[in-house]
């Protein structure tokens, strides 16, 4: 059930589960907290699962016109400051990755470990913030629905389409409910993010990197494989996903979680 904080007399959208060490995960672009569902609930059986909707996606509402990195991530922490959550395991999907690392760098002593689900520690490239441009200009033009129905479907791998049809449609209706002002702002925070590549190779917080071969976002070839990994790290590879890895390789990312949680922490 969801539950909301007032962060900055701004509403922060949540679920909260389980018992045990606290996993919080983190949604992509385009998503909610919504996304995870069979996901979060298959991990509550051992650990506490908290669930955000990123301000300016799901019901948390949009801090102003364009957000930061780090804006995002002082949201956050004050949530779990508010929910008494000294320290948990921070798993990010995608743009949640993005929050995550800027998490990493701001409040590193509030994480007893993180993931990188589906992303990665660079900066947007010129070619990528030309993109982000163009969906704030159609976003802007009233047609946010033409990117949900685009970007969704992409996100998973293209043998997996059919498969996941049910699940494919689910994504792209949280998409098309995801608010016009939220989606510019958090476009903003990512095409202006900062690239966190050696924060992150410095680390001596135990991380996590899953990453899907057939990835039509984040390339397994030119850029998963291009994160140099500190010393207390495990890189896990899901053949068969695209960027959906929790839905489309489920049972075996929820192992490579829990493998990971029960060595490092």
């Amino acid at each position: 059930m969801k539950q909301q904080l007032l962060i900055h007399n701004k509403k922060v959208s949540y679920t909260d589960q389980g018992e045990g060490k606290t996993i919080v995960l983190l949604h992509g672009y385009l998503e909610s907290l919504e996304i995870w569902g069979a996901y979060a609930n298959q991990l509550a059986k051992n650990y506490r699962v908290i669930c955000f909707d990123i301000p300016g996606h799901g019901e948390s509402e949009t801090i102003s016109e364009r957000h930061s990195m780090e804006t995002l991530a002082e949201s956050l922490s004050a949530a779990l400051q508010k929910l008494s959550i000294n320290k948990s395991f921070m798993i990010g999907h995608s743009m949640g990755g993005y929050v995550t690392l800027m998490f990493h760098k701001l409040f590193p002593e509030k994480l007893s470990g993180f993931s990188l689900f589906h992303s990665h520690p660079f900066a947007d490239s010129e070619e990528t913030k030309k993109k982000r441009k163009r969906e704030i200009s159609l976003v802007q033009d009233g047609k946010k629905d033409l990117i949900a129905k685009v970007n969704i479907p992409n996100a998973f791998a293209d043998e997996n389409l059919e498969k996941f049809k049910k699940s494919v449609e689910k994504a792209t209706q949280i998409a098309l409910k995801t608010p016009a002002d939220g989606i510019i702002a958090n476009l903003h925070a990512m095409m202006n993010r900062p690239d966190l590549s050696e924060s992150l190779r410095k680390t001596e917080i135990p991380f996590l990197y899953i990453v899907g071969t057939k990835d039509n976002y984040i390339s397994f070839k030119d850029v998963a494989s291009a994160v140099k990994m500190p010393l207390q790290s495990k890189f896990c590879v899901l053949e068969k996903s695209g960027h959906m890895g929790f839905i489309e390789e489920r049972d075996l990312s929820i192992h490579f979680i829990e493998d990971f949680l029960k060595s490092y922490n």
